[in-house]
């Protein structure tokens, strides 16, 4: 990712803020597709915003990987888990700008989570061939970006990308204020 691309660190408090909430709910955009058990991936996760209600979701068996580029969104997320009694349930790994360092869960993630950052990253395919090799088969990707900050051909480049690195596309939820897909791995 570029620096001139990614999300300030100022503004990961905002987008942490408990007001959010009323807007883009995490636990209801991730219940349908979390469930208790699972090894679920946050990609992008900056403070946790959807990062600790997932682990809330995947229950005392679960766990969650949250990857950002952001060491200061990584380490504030960290806190925020360890304040909301989650910190066991919570990985967290700071990634590089060419690769998301997920070698090691090929084949082991349930579902994975890019929510409002895709936009962020200069190769698109390399960062759902990344997420599909973590993912198992048959496993499950939500991505969401931005209406008022990515637009429909961009949103749908980036869909595009994600075909061509072995998903195929599931369903389209609807979440506010969003494009929004959510794919499969073949």
């Amino acid at each position: 990712m570029k620096a001139e691309l990614l999300c300030p660190v100022w503004v990961g408090y905002l987008l942490a803020n408990p007001l959010r909430k009323l807007i883009q709910d995490p636990r209801g955009i991730l219940a349908p597709y979390v469930k208790s058990g699972m090894t679920a991936l946050d990609v992008g996760s900056a403070m946790g915003f959807f990062s600790l209600p997932m682990a809330e979701l995947v229950g005392p068996d679960g766990r969650v990987i949250c990857v950002d580029l952001q060491e200061k969104m990584i380490k504030s997320l960290e806190r925020r888990a360890g304040k909301a009694g989650l910190a066991v349930r919570v990985q967290t790994r700071v990634c590089s700008q060419s690769s998301l360092g997920l070698d090691d869960l090929r084949d082991r993630v349930d579902f994975a989570l890019a929510f409002a950052m895709v936009h962020e990253v200069p190769d698109a395919a390399t960062l759902f061939s990344d997420i599909h090799g973590a993912l198992k088969p048959g496993g499950t990707v939500l991505v969401a970006e931005p209406k008022g900050h990515v637009t429909r051909e961009g949103f749908e480049a980036s869909v595009s990308a994600a075909v061509q690195s072995g998903f195929e596309i599931v369903d389209k939820p609807i979440i506010r204020l969003s494009h929004a897909v959510l794919l499969s791995r073949k």
